[in-house]
């Protein structure tokens, strides 16, 4: 059973409307636990990581068969350098995830009655802050294309919700990871903001971290191929034909 490619405009739109739900979450879930439980931080971290984990779940498996469901410009260009996207098409990922997240900031202020746009004032850029988006992107690397190389993509959006609620908790920084909801972030004074001042040590950290991820999955999994890493996160057909699909096919004596 074969189906037709997927054509760059309709995977983009993917993943602009992936990257918007996931701002929306992000910052809505934060609004709304700031306001449920002021002044309780511990309770209001749970709330939003809660909330985040769950809500890319389900994101990714509804925009996933169509684009792979990265909505992570690191995700692209770390499936460009393993192989299974194009730098052509990495490259068009980029804005439309970008634009998606401030699109998600946007409605998520409105959805609670707030000013459009409101630029954070929250600092968070320390030494502490930066090895930990390091580290949380690498892991996020890690856990996608680890998937890809064993045959269990199927398992991804689970394991990346997981893993990203988890990682709000094991990082100082709550675990980013995204450069594009990175600068999202930076529209909503609330309580997922980032000051802009802080925003570039976050986002060279996540380039780090991605740098870092591709590396060791080459170390830990060198027999990776394109074929399986285009299937990231999700399969899904791309314009460049079925690779993603024979992603499912891969044998045990290949794995």
């Amino acid at each position: 059973m074969t189906s037709a490619p997927v054509p760059l405009p309709r995977r983009l739109a993917a993943e602009f409307l992936g990257s918007a739900f996931l701002a929306a979450i992000v910052i809505g879930s934060g609004i709304a636990a700031q306001r449920l439980s002021p002044g309780n931080t511990g309770l209001e971290l749970l709330e939003n990581s809660a909330a985040t984990a769950a809500g890319l779940f389900a994101i990714i498996l509804m925009f996933g068969p169509v684009s792979g469901g990265h909505f992570n410009p690191v995700v692209s260009f770390a499936d460009a350098a393993l192989g299974g996207l194009s730098w052509k098409d990495a490259t068009a990922y980029l804005p439309a995830q970008v634009a998606g997240c401030v699109t998600g900031a946007v409605a998520a202020n409105l959805m609670f009655a707030l000013a459009p746009v409101s630029i954070s004032t929250k600092h968070r850029a320390n030494g502490a802050h930066a090895l930990s988006e390091v580290i949380a992107t690498a892991g996020l690397i890690l856990v996608i294309f680890a998937l890809a190389r064993s045959g269990r993509l199927a398992s991804a959006p689970a394991a990346v919700g997981a893993y990203i609620g988890a990682a709000y908790w094991f990082t100082s920084s709550t675990s980013f990871a995204n450069p594009a909801i990175t600068i999202g972030r930076m529209f909503s004074n609330t309580f997922a903001g980032i000051a802009p001042s802080s925003a570039p040590v976050f986002i060279a950290a996540q380039i780090g971290g991605g740098i870092a991820g591709v590396l060791l999955i080459r170390v830990l999994y060198p027999a990776l191929t394109p074929a399986q890493a285009a299937g990231v996160i999700v399969p899904h057909e791309t314009s460049d034909g079925d690779r993603s699909r024979r992603n499912h096919t891969v044998n045990s004596d290949e794995r």
